[in-house]
């Protein structure tokens, strides 16, 4: 809590002329605001409901078909009829009408099993809406995990430069007293003064970097306000040095969001020559339907006439040739089942060469975190050691600037350490389908 309290103190004094209100966020808050508010997540889910929609057994041809259709309409003409008797009968404006309505049913009752496979295949597509969902909230996960942990970085690099410019400014402090008592020439007091300058410059840029990445998590996060200043809850960065490759290949075998699609691919494709396998079956279909007509005529014995009455019929048919057009879509659906196979082999090996790759790195950061954390213990000694003799007068301007330098050196090593450990561990909690929890 005192760490806390403490960085909460260095950003309000940093972001103190910001007119934006501030705000304390944790890692879950920003994934929670992430998930809940960013743009991708919601397309990702809409097009998920759209493939859930069309997970319908009338979309697969399962369910019959109802039409209602009516018409009223007529004719005007005129006629002149000539007989051979030298008769000339000539009759304007006859208007005759006519309105029919009906209602037909149709139902494709076989088709080689065809519409039964689109259903099974329309399932599938569900469920890859759902994966690829699932593959973008993995994704915007690890982003703002990794983008959380870079801000943090930067805060720690910011009051690292922040120590420096203050070591500095007591470096031109003893050099101005050593300077009014003689002790030292104006040239070490200037020497000092640049030296303060250029570690007063990289501070100021580094706000710079550290304001960058705050806008970057607030995009992540679709925040309305992207100016809008963070606080981070954690001043250190955790890394878990617990992770096992062998339990991380198993669960990348069985969690995997990216073999999971290339899977179900697979399954798809295998729908897809089912379903042009089935077209050379025979095929029967069930037709039924109610019809009324009304006809009036104005010049004619008939004046009126009305019809009304159920029909129904029964369809069985067989493509015999069609320009061998099915045995071609055949061939390339059976090609296509082929590609999608290679391409699960593919995905599969990509995602075991990132999983071992990364698994390397992450061991041998965790080695070298051990081993920047003693160089820091003792870059602080040594600069402890080397102010004391500083103020001596037995330690050289130059020779404490290197000492300094090597002290920051030694943080920033440490830090940037911390930071490309833990994206390696996001990195293998993303592969082996375990980001999720990073969302308490």
């Amino acid at each position: 809590m005192k760490s806390r309290a403490i960085l909460f103190a260095l950003f309000s004094v940093f972001y103190g002329f910001s007119g934006y209100a501030q705000e304390l966020y944790d890692l879950n808050r920003c994934i929670s605001a992430g998930l809940e508010n960013n743009f991708s997540i919601l397309i990702a889910k809409n097009r998920e409901q759209i493939a859930r929609n069309n997970y319908a057994p009338g979309n697969a041809g399962l369910l019959p078909t109802l039409d209602i259709s009516s018409r009223y309409g007529g004719t005007v003409n005129n006629t002149r009829q000539e007989l051979t008797s030298g008769i000339v009968t000539s009759v304007s404006g006859v208007h005759n009408v006519t309105a029919n309505a009906g209602v037909n049913l149709d139902w494709t009752i076989f088709r080689g099993f065809t519409a039964l496979t689109t259903y099974k295949k329309l399932n599938e597509l569900k469920m890859v809406g759902e994966l690829n969902t699932q593959m973008a909230v993995e994704n915007l996960v690890a982003d703002i995990a990794s983008e959380f942990y870079f801000y943090i970085q930067q805060i720690q690099l910011y009051k690292n430069l922040e120590h420096a410019v203050s070591l500095s400014r007591e470096r031109v402090r003893i050099d101005r007293e050593r300077y009014l008592l003689g002790a030292a020439s104006k040239l070490d007091l200037l020497q000092s003064m640049v030296y303060l300058n250029s570690d007063s410059s990289r501070h100021s840029k580094q706000r710079e970097v550290l304001r960058t990445s705050q806008v970057r998590l607030n995009k992540l996060m679709a925040m309305e306000n992207l100016g809008q200043d963070i606080i981070p809850a954690d001043s250190i960065i955790e890394i878990n040095p617990g992770l096992q490759y062998d339990s991380l290949l198993a669960m990348t075998d069985a969690s995997n969001t990216s073999l999971l699609i290339a899977r179900k691919t697979q399954k798809i494709s295998s729908y897809d020559y089912k379903i042009i396998a089935g077209r050379t079956y025979p095929y029967l279909s069930l037709g039924t339907g109610y019809s009324y007509a009304f006809n009036q005529f104005e010049n004619s014995d008939l004046r009126r006439q009305q019809t009304d009455g159920l029909n129904y019929g029964v369809t069985l048919g067989f493509t015999v040739f069609d320009g061998f057009n099915q045995h071609r879509q055949k061939t390339n659906a059976r090609i296509e089942m082929d590609n999608q196979e290679y391409a699960y082999k593919q995905v599969d090996q990509q995602v075991k060469g990132d999983l071992i790759t990364i698994f390397y790195a992450y061991q041998n950061n965790l080695l070298l975190l051990s081993l920047e954390k003693q160089n820091l213990a003792t870059a602080q000694e040594n600069l402890q050691i080397a102010l004391e003799r500083y103020k001596l007068g037995s330690l050289s301007g130059l020779e404490l600037r290197e000492v300094q330098q090597s002290l920051l050196e030694a943080e920033e090593r440490l830090i940037s350490v911390q930071y490309q450990t833990k994206i390696a561990e996001i990195s293998l909690q993303q592969i082996s389908g375990r980001v999720m929890e990073y969302v308490n």
